[in-house]
């Protein structure tokens, strides 16, 4: 058979499986053209980059830790925005358990991650844990499903043993910035592992007041005062 005949009836099958099993935007759950991937052009256009890994200055990310605790460096992927694609994918992640939003959208990280030489001697990556309980409530960590695009894109490993929430507590969502530091105190546990790191990324979905980081990032230097640690997540407040 000819190349030309092999490739057009290549294109006929691809044809027929997506008119038969349509695929969709994993952030608007809209149907998907022949020539997009996992996410639709509108929605594609409809969220903000933050481009933090282009700038050589001090990001309003880094700064969100200053005088708290040493991050080394920080990297969000897009600004969260009410109404727009940012909402969409976070509501996906974390509420309609898409893993593959997570996936899709560190693969994505890892690529601005991959530009930024602030990043390039990471040893591993280390999602915020959930506890358990909630865990197995909701079905599956969403950093979880952010670092594992971003240990595909990076190829590093995901360590998810080493830090442990050991308290569930109840939603952080509508607190203080002190009720949230007051009850994150002793809600994590740091094993003696980490010593084998010099370098760690945290990787979280959002950040917001930046107090959970804190407490985790805190605990980690307590018991390893000379690893370096970067903070990644997929939004910024």
């Amino acid at each position: 058979m000819r190349p030309f005949a092999i490739t057009h009836n290549l294109g006929i099958l691809r044809d027929f499986s997506h008119l038969i099993f349509p695929q969709k935007c994993i952030a608007c759950e809209g149907e998907l053209l022949r020539n997009e991937d996992s996410i639709c052009s509108l929605c594609t256009t409809n969220f903000t980059e933050t481009n933090f890994h282009l700038s050589d200055e001090a990001t309003m990310m880094d700064k969100v830790f200053w005088g708290r605790v040493h991050i080394h460096h920080t990297y969000a992927h897009f600004f969260f925005e009410k109404e727009k694609t940012a909402q969409k994918i976070l509501f996906q992640l974390k509420y309609k358990n898409n893993q593959a939003v997570g996936n899709y959208f560190g693969k994505e990280m890892a690529k601005r991650l991959l530009m930024n030489p602030s990043f390039g001697d990471l040893n591993v990556l280390i999602p915020v844990p959930l506890h358990p309980k909630k865990e197995f409530i909701r079905g599956y960590n969403q950093s979880d499903a952010i670092a594992k695009g971003l240990s595909d894109g990076l190829t590093l490993k995901m360590d998810l043993k080493s830090v442990l929430r050991v308290r569930h507590g109840e939603s952080q969502t509508k607190k203080s910035r002190f009720e949230r530091w007051s009850s994150i105190q002793t809600t994590f546990l740091v094993k003696d592992s980490i010593k084998q790191y010099a370098h760690i990324a945290l990787v979280d979905d959002v950040i917001t007041t930046g107090s959970t980081i804190e407490v985790i990032a805190k605990a980690i230097l307590e018991k390893h005062p000379t690893v370096k640690i970067s903070v990644v997540t997929l939004a910024i407040t």
